[in-house]
C-alpha cells in the first residue's frame, strides 16, 4: 500500500490544492483541520469530486495547539508531513509577536508529530515575508531581514524545525512561497476580491499597480511541494514562484479581461499603504533544477479556473437561500 501524507492547513489555498494533487495521484492523505473552520466542508466537498478520493481522504479536526496530543487512529502509514497551518496571517495579527512565537512552537509540535507517525520527511511552508523588502529577485541565499512578526515567525520556524528534524532523523525541506492565487484563496486577497467583484458586476478600485510582482497558481505550488517530497535535498530551502515578474497593473487588467471583458476598474483610486512592497520576484532556478519542476499554468488560465470555482460556489450559496 502506498504510504500517505499528512497536511496541516489543508483548507487554505495551498493546502487544498496539495490535497487534490496527492489524491489525484492515488496517495492517501490525512487532513488535520482547524476545529470549526467554515472552510472544512468546502474542502471535503471539492475533494469528493476527485475519482477515488473518498477512499484516500481521512479528515480529523485537530487545531494547531492540539498537534502535540494527536494520536493516529487511521491505520494508514505516512511518509511525508506537510506543515502549512499557521495562525495570524491577516491584518494586525501579522504584527503580533506572541501569536507568531506560538506558531513556532506549533511548528515544532508538527515535527514531533511527524516523527511519531514514522514519517521520513517534514516539508514546511515559509514565506517571502522572511526576507523583508528587496529590490532584486529573491534566492535561497538572499539575506533575510523580516519586517513584521509574521516574517520573523516563519524565519524562526524554518530554522527551528530544521534543527529538530535533524535530531529526530527526518529529512527537512523548507519552502518560501511567493504570492499564490487559486480556488479557496482568502476573500481579502487582491486576486480573489477582484474576481468576486467583477463576477458580481461591481466596479472594483485598486492602487496604481506599479508594483513588480510574481503570482503563482495554487496547482503549480502543490506540484512543487509534492516534488519536494520526492526529490528535495535535506536541509535546503526552495523558493516557489512562477519566476516571471510583471507590473501588478498587468495582472489586474488580465483578471478584468478574463472575468468581465470591458468592465470598469478604478486603477489608481486607492493610495498605496504604509511600507508598501514595490518589488517581489524570485529566481527559481535551484527549485527547477533540484525538483525537476516548472510552473505550467499561465496567469489568465489560472484566473479562468478560479473564476469557474467562484461561479460554482456562488451557485451553491444561491441554492441554499432558496
Amino acid at each position: 500500500m502506498t504510504k500517505g501524507a499528512v497536511i496541516t492547513g489543508a483548507s487554505g489555498v495551498v493546502g487544498s490544492a496539495l490535497a487534490a494533487e496527492l489524491t489525484g495521484r492515488g496517495i492517501p492523505v490525512l487532513l488535520l483541520l482547524r476545529k470549526g473552520s467554515e472552510n472544512n466542508g468546502r474542502l471535503l466537498s471539492s475533494l469528493a469530486g476527485i475519482p477515488g478520493a473518498s477512499e484516500l481522504v481521512i479528515a480529523r479536526e485537530c487545531s494547531l495547539p492540539e498537534l502535540s496530543g494527536f494520536v493516529n487512529d487511521t491505520g494508514v502509514e505516512y511518509d511525508a508531513f506537510f506543515h502549512l497551518g499557521w495562525t495570524g496571517t491577516k491584518g494586525k495579527s501579522r504584527f503580533d509577536l506572541r501569536i507568531h512565537n506560538r506558531n513556532v512552537e506549533y511548528a515544532l509540535d508538527a515535527v514531533e508529530l511527524a516523527a511519531a507517525l514514522n514519517c521520513s520527511v517534514f516539508i514546511g511552508a515559509g514565506s517571502q515575508a522572511e526576507y523583508g523588502r528587496k529590490n532584486e529577485p529573491l534566492t535561497p541565499g538572499t539575506a533575510a531581514f523580516p519586517e513584521n512578526a509574521y516574517g520573523i515567525g516563519k524565519l524562526a520556524a524554518g530554522f527551528a524545525t530544521r534543527l529538530r528534524a535533524r535530531e529526530l532523523g527526518l529529512r527537512h525541506i523548507w519552502t518560501r512561497i511567493l504570492s499564490v492565487y487559486g480556488p479557496n484563496d482568502g476573500g481579502k486577497t487582491l486576486v480573489t476580491s477582484l474576481v468576486r467583484s467583477l463576477l458580481c458586476g461591481e466596479r472594483p478600485v485598486t492602487t496604481a499597480g506599479e508594483q513588480i510582482w510574481d503570482y503563482i497558481y495554487s496547482g503549480d505550488t502543490a506540484r512543487a511541494l509534492a516534488a519536494a517530497w520526492e526529490r528535495g535535498v535535506d536541509g535546503k530551502t526552495y523558493l516557489i514562484a512562477s519566476g516571471k515578474e510583471r507590473p501588478l497593473k498587468d495582472y489586474i487588467l488580465d483578471i478584468r479581461d478574463v472575468v468581465s471583458p470591458g468592465a470598469g476598474i478604478g486603477i489608481g483610486e486607492v493610495p498605496y499603504g504604509e511600507n508598501q512592497v514595490m518589488y517581489l520576484a524570485a529566481d527559481i532556478s535551484e527549485t527547477v533544477r533540484d525538483l525537476l519542476w516548472e510552473p505550467e499554468v499561465e496567469f489568465r488560465d489560472g484566473i479562468r479556473k478560479m473564476a469557474d470555482a467562484e461561479r460554482q460556489q456562488m451557485r451553491v450559496n444561491d441554492s441554499r437561500l432558496i
